[in-house]
């Protein structure tokens, strides 16, 4: 007998078909511990356009990544005033992982073409990525204060708060800072005991410290280490801004950003600033 390509009468059995068979739980333990069902119900499109799938998503992607950033770096912050310098570094070492990842998200976005873009950007209104409160706690705990950013989240019930506290509490690298004195390098009271909600100004004399550690780093091994980390995660930071100019240039080129800013030049400006900077600048010397 041959075919005729017509589909057969009998669908083929699937698991939980067959009342004599096995019972399947409804559900599954990982998607009740991931919350599939409600992670995967949350991009809700505004246009049918084909690349916003894509941008939602990477957008969603990078907003959680943020998250776990801030976490990893206020453990790794807690865990050095509780002078449990390996459990910091393991944090800071998770840190800079997920701030790779986050970097490696500006892929799936630059391959939109500006007429991909433009097919879904009039429906973002004024939506823009400055207005994420996670990036804002996550530069907060890294020491890149400043007040004025929470501005735009007065009387939001979360967002408020939350930077708010991130503002007001020790950066990782004050934390990092409190640890000279526990190996006998001695820094002056004014880069210690210091408005936490205030920018971080460098000082001469953290640089001069810093510097002492590269010179012996047999001697201070852990602030030695510490400082690697913390370059690393600086550097990751850095990339993430230095793409995201990129990425907005390749897809707007100059054109204004949807959150009213003036796009590429804003971006540029505002990566201008590096975490940690004496770690930066004491690189001059050698």
């Amino acid at each position: 007998m041959t075919t005729t390509g017509r589909p057969p009468t009998r669908q083929p059995t699937l698991p939980g078909d067959d009342p004599a068979g096995p019972v399947i739980a409804v559900g599954t333990e990982f998607s009740r511990y991931v919350a599939s069902t409600a992670l995967l119900s949350l991009q809700d499109l505004r246009t049918a356009a084909p690349a916003e799938p894509s941008f939602l998503i990477i957008t969603q992607v990078m907003e959680l990544l943020f998250k776990l950033s801030y976490i990893e770096a206020r453990q790794a912050r807690d865990q050095l005033e509780e002078r449990s310098v390996e459990d910091a570094m393991n944090a800071l070492r998770r840190l800079r992982e997920a701030q790779h990842v986050a970097v490696q998200s500006w892929g799936v976005l630059s391959a939109l073409s500006p007429v991909d873009y433009m097919r879904l950007r009039d429906d973002l209104g004024d939506a823009s990525g400055f207005q994420s409160y996670a990036f804002r706690q996550w530069e907060f705990v890294l020491g890149k204060k400043d007040a004025s950013l929470i501005r735009p989240y007065l009387g939001d019930p979360v967002a408020e708060p939350a930077l708010r506290t991130a503002l007001r509490e020790p950066s990782v690298y004050d934390a990092v800072l409190g640890q000279f004195g526990r190996f006998g390098i001695k820094l002056p009271s004014a880069c210690l005991d210091k408005e936490w909600a205030e920018p971080y100004e460098p000082h001469p004399e953290v640089e001069r410290a810093w510097r002492r550690v590269y010179d012996d780093p047999q001697r201070y091994e852990t602030l030695y280490r510490l400082a690697e980390a913390l370059m690393d995660v600086a550097y990751e930071f850095a990339r993430w801004q230095s793409t995201h100019v990129l990425v907005v240039e390749r897809v707007l080129g100059a054109k204004r950003g949807t959150g009213g800013t003036s796009g590429v030049a804003w971006l540029r400006k505002a990566g201008e600033l590096r975490l940690f900077p004496e770690l930066w600048t004491l690189r001059a010397g050698f």
